[in-house]
């Protein structure tokens, strides 16, 4: 298969399966899921919805978020790993919020990359999911699947969202980098990968990968 003809089969095969892409991190507006997508760095999504109903109750704007002092953040989310650094990130972003932004936040990568703990990977989830602006974030699920289906060279991840973009139509941006988020936790886990799951890597994978797979 041609990389283009790869990029179909995917496509067609992942909207089978998930033709409604739930966003993952519970959220009421763009700023709770920037605090969100903030929190789940090296967390589960999972954990992080436990986490934010909490921080959320007590504040859930950026002038309620720097009533609260530092460590009453790090208590909270404590649970989500990083607190230390996670929640000088949230107090401080919240205050450069209100300062330079009137209490919104930031519809451009910009602005948003500058805010404090916000990476590109960040700025591109909120794009995506609350601005409804195409992009394509890349997280370790995408970053192995891409790799494994040779459709990049597994280099790095800001070449698997070159890569991505590049192959991949606009418009499917940002429901397909969900979709293959959840492929790769339903069919094709890091560890231990089966073929006989794994059902689009059986039929797109590049040969190196597929020789390591277990049957």
């Amino acid at each position: 298969m041609t990389r283009k003809e790869k990029a179909e089969y995917v496509i067609n095969e992942l909207e089978k399966l998930y033709p409604n892409t739930p966003i993952p991190l519970d959220h009421q507006d763009a700023y709770t899921l920037l605090i969100a997508v903030l929190l789940s760095a090296q967390c589960t999504d999972k954990r992080v919805n436990t986490i934010t109903p909490i921080l959320f109750d007590r504040a859930s704007t950026p002038h309620e978020m720097i009533r609260l002092d530092v460590d009453e953040i790090k208590q909270i989310i404590r649970p989500c790993g990083l607190s230390p650094r996670k929640s000088k990130a949230i107090y401080d972003l919240s205050q450069i919020i209100i300062d330079k932004h009137n209490g919104e936040v930031p519809d451009n990568y910009e602005d948003l990359e500058a805010l404090p703990g916000v990476g590109h990977k960040t700025a591109s989830v909120v794009m995506s999911q609350a601005f409804g602006e195409p992009a394509f974030p890349v997280d370790t699920h995408i970053h192995r699947l891409m790799y494994r289906w040779g459709l990049t060279n597994g280099k790095n991840v800001v070449q698997t969202e070159k890569d991505a973009k590049k192959i991949f139509p606009r418009e499917t941006w940002n429901k397909l980098h969900l979709q293959i988020i959840f492929y790769g936790r339903e069919y094709s886990p890091a560890r231990s990968p089966k073929l006989s799951v794994d059902f689009i890597t059986r039929e797109v994978g590049r040969k190196s990968v597929l020789k390591e797979y277990k049957e």
